[in-house]
């Protein structure tokens, strides 16, 4: 395990930004309607909003609309932005990086670190340790942490499995060195032998583009896909989540004294609703410190925990003084808790672009 102990970074704010398009799941006809209520009941996702699949809105322009706002009311010297971290895996090119584009396209300085971070699920808790260690060197004073992913592109429209559960967004969290900062608390872990529970299989360097690669095949259920598209083995990744998102958490219990007591709320990874109940259940929290948001927005892979403190914990953030968890897992596998404290940050309203 990876156990680290971030002191003098302040978190300052959070955005996010999501597509204007909202897909209802109602409306599917992937699934009869009696089957289309118990999903809908069992995973929590009613609706998402998703971009559509022609390149035309990317998880690059959901966080520059994010970061853009946050940095405004932050009233940040865009000169003073040492770093930019972004965490996405749709980012617009093969090369180059993402985060390049996005240090030029928000107007930084030619002297800001930027580079891309390939993790999904666990995302913003790696995103948020890779930042704040840098940052707590006390030679980058500010950064942007950019979290955001549009992979609904990803998904087959004749799959069930995934079509129905995931959805886009793209979220900023604003950094900055403090020598009175509360320590961020951090359990990392990586388990690269479950690549297969989630992935997809051509279009990288190991299996390139062939004409086999966009063939639509057809799977167990109905279920339709292509190499090109995610597959998931929705056994196998519960399985994991339910055994290692609980199994961090409790690492930070261990090791940092953290506790459902002492925690004001318990953020956990938007993965589905019947999951994320089973492990609230089992680290004994109460339903009022476990927010959701899975039922307008879907399972937004990396982005999911900052885009639910936007949208569930905004006023609370704003007026208080709050100890926070959030535990990420999935893709990779990967998998991370952390442990944070807010002291009334900035949380722009939520943007639709």
């Amino acid at each position: 395990m990876a156990l680290l102990s971030i002191p003098n970074v302040l978190i300052e704010g959070v955005s996010a930004c999501v597509p204007k398009r909202v897909v209802e799941n109602e409306d599917s006809s992937l699934l009869g309607k009696d089957e289309l209520e118990k999903y809908i009941a069992t995973t929590g996702v009613r609706r998402k909003h998703c971009a559509l699949p022609d390149g035309t809105l990317c998880a690059s322009d959901l966080c520059l609309e994010a970061a853009e706002k946050l940095i405004s009311e932050l009233r940040w010297d865009k000169k003073d932005i040492g770093l930019l971290v972004f965490v996405s895996q749709t980012q617009d090119y093969k090369l180059p990086a993402t985060s390049c584009i996005l240090q030029n396209r928000l107007g930084l300085s030619s002297d800001t670190m930027s580079f891309d971070v390939s993790y999904g699920c666990s995302g913003f808790v790696y995103g948020l340790s890779i930042a704040g260690s840098i940052v707590s060197t006390n030679k980058i004073k500010k950064a942007l942490l950019l979290v955001g992913n549009t992979q609904s592109f990803y998904a087959s429209p004749e799959d069930k499995s995934m079509s129905l559960l995931l959805g886009d967004a793209g979220t900023a969290m604003a950094l900055s060195y403090s020598e009175n900062a509360s320590h961020m608390n951090f359990s990392l872990h990586s388990d690269g032998s479950g690549k297969d529970f989630l992935i997809v299989p051509d279009g990288g360097c190991r299996n390139p583009f062939s004409e086999c690669s966009s063939v639509m095949e057809e799977f167990e259920d109905n279920i339709k896909r292509s190499r090109l598209h995610e597959k998931m083995d929705g056994l196998e990744v519960f399985s994991f989540g339910l055994r290692a998102a609980p199994a961090a958490f409790r690492e930070l219990k261990e090791n940092y004294g953290v506790s459902e007591e002492n925690t004001d709320y318990l953020c956990l990874h938007q993965a589905n609703r019947f999951l994320c109940e089973k492990i609230r259940k089992k680290l004994k929290f109460p339903p009022e410190k476990v927010p959701y948001n899975i039922e307008e927005f879907g399972n937004t892979s990396g982005a999911t925990i900052p885009l639910l403190l936007v949208t569930s914990l905004k006023n609370q953030l704003e007026s208080n003084s709050l100890n926070l968890a959030g535990i990420g897992f999935g893709v990779g596998l990967s998998w991370g808790a952390v442990s944070f404290h807010t002291d009334r940050i900035t949380v722009p309203d939520l943007m639709f672009l």
